[in-house]
């Protein structure tokens, strides 16, 4: 039986899960007409394994190295921040983003005025907060500061995507595409044209990104978005390439790891998948990993205790602190836990940012919560940028069943012939609508 204190443990990391592991996507990523300029020339040499943390811990050591070097040096401090930022991607320790937060305001101290490099620095801690507010308004004084320079860019794009300003996001992206047609910018390209309904655009702004790609860790993101958007569309075998290309890259990548644990519960082998779950959210108890972990379990008959009791701790603690919502604890809370504080917590999230995700999380609650006139609304507004997410058609689909509207079928066809193995648990209750509508 678990203990009081073991409950503690995994109610503190799933809290410092929530905090940084979508703000990884944040923090690595992020339809208009996005130009992706011209082709950077491909690194050479092979993809060699080696883990992300080490390669992170050294550029901590470095950056703290050349501080002690010069103290008064505020560019020293910022880049020993930025250093603890990209860590704390990799680790999900809320040291890190602490001690980020600090070596900013030690570099601020130093240099009050015009310090471009703090300002863009506590723009990617906010967005790793999943305080996006506050990262667009770094992102603007920060492009205000330094029209010609790319990470205030960078920070701008990923909170105006979030926060569902998606001219702003796309117009953001663009820029930092023109400025440094990188990783960086590629990436975020990527992410603004799959959330715009072009996903064979962004395949290639992905494959440039890959190309540009000089690190393993930076690789390996490509390559698991690579992975993400052949999975979204059905091509199975394509994903798990891609997913072990970017744990090749990088052991231990913990999107790539999710990756292809969800493809190997879709070929059937789902004590493999299971162990691969297991063995994530021990180390990264996100929403995301526990709900597909959670679902995996359930849907084979097994009891899933373990992670179900994670995400009830979080949902406690969220709903006793606030802070921002993830949507996929919302999901979890709609399916698995009382729909109607899904419903209070995601209405909160949707007053502070219009983003797609939040609102197609708001609209499946309502529905859970049998709200399915109110829910329908959220659900279309979530379509509105034409975004080919499976998840999306679905609860559309589901609602307009329970509606009795004739739209019902073709989004629930549409979600299982984009990939009828979409989820263990909810795949089969969308074909069952599905049935329903064709009796």
């Amino acid at each position: 039986m678990e203990t009081p204190a073991g409950r503690a443990r995994w109610a503190l990391r799933a809290r410092v899960g929530r905090a940084l592991a979508a703000g990884g996507l944040v923090l690595a990523c992020a339809g208009g007409l996005l130009a992706l300029g011209p082709r950077a020339a491909a690194p050479g040499g092979p993809v060699r394994a080696a883990p992300p943390v080490s390669g992170a811990a050294d550029r901590v050591e470095e950056a703290r190295a050349a501080v002690e070097r010069q103290p008064q040096d505020p560019s020293a401090w910022a880049r020993l921040a930025l250093a603890r930022l990209d860590r704390a991607r990799l680790t999900l320790d809320a040291a890190d983003l602490a001690a980020a937060e600090q070596a900013l305001h030690r570099s601020l101290g130093l240099r009050p005025e015009r310090n471009y490099d703090a300002v863009a620095g506590l723009g990617q801690l906010a967005n790793a907060r999943h305080e996006f507010g506050a990262a667009g308004e770094y992102g603007r004084q920060a492009t205000a500061m330094a029209p010609d320079r790319p990470a205030g860019y960078a920070v701008l794009a990923d909170a105006e995507i979030q926060l569902g300003d998606y001219p702003a996001a796309t117009a953001a992206a663009q820029r930092l595409l023109d400025l440094a047609p990188t990783v960086a910018g590629y990436t975020r390209a990527a992410y603004d044209l799959e959330t715009h309904g072009r996903a064979e655009e962004a395949r290639l702004a992905l494959e440039r990104a890959l190309e540009s790609a000089s690190t393993p860790a930076d690789r390996a993101f490509c390559a698991h978005r690579l992975g993400d958007l052949a999975w979204e569309s059905g091509r199975t075998d394509d994903a798990e390439q891609h997913y072990r290309r970017a744990l090749a890259a990088a052991p231990g990548d913990q999107s790539a790891e999710a990756g292809l644990a969800r493809v190997l519960a879709a070929q059937g082998r789902t004590a493999q998948a299971a162990q691969r779950y297991r063995s994530l959210t021990d180390r990264a108890p996100t929403p995301q990993f526990l709900l597909e972990y959670a679902e995996l379990l359930l849907a084979d008959g097994q009891p899933a205790q373990q992670p179900l009791t994670a995400l009830a701790a979080e949902a406690r603690l969220l709903a006793a602190s606030g802070g921002p919502v993830d949507p996929q604890l919302g999901l979890y809370l709609a399916d698995h836990g009382d729909p109607a504080a899904a419903v209070a917590l995601l209405r909160g999230e949707r007053a502070a940012r219009h983003s797609v995700l939040v609102a197609d999380a708001l609209g499946w609650a309502l529905h859970r919560a049998g709200r399915d006139e109110e829910a329908i609304g959220h659900l279309r507004e979530a379509a509105r940028t034409g975004w080919h997410s499976t998840a999306f058609d679905y609860h559309l689909g589901a609602v307009e069943h329970a509606l009795g509207l004739p739209e019902a079928a073709g989004h629930l066809r549409q979600a299982l012939t984009r990939n009828p193995r979409f989820s263990p648990y909810h795949a089969p209750r969308a074909a069952a609508l599905l049935d329903e509508g064709n009796e």
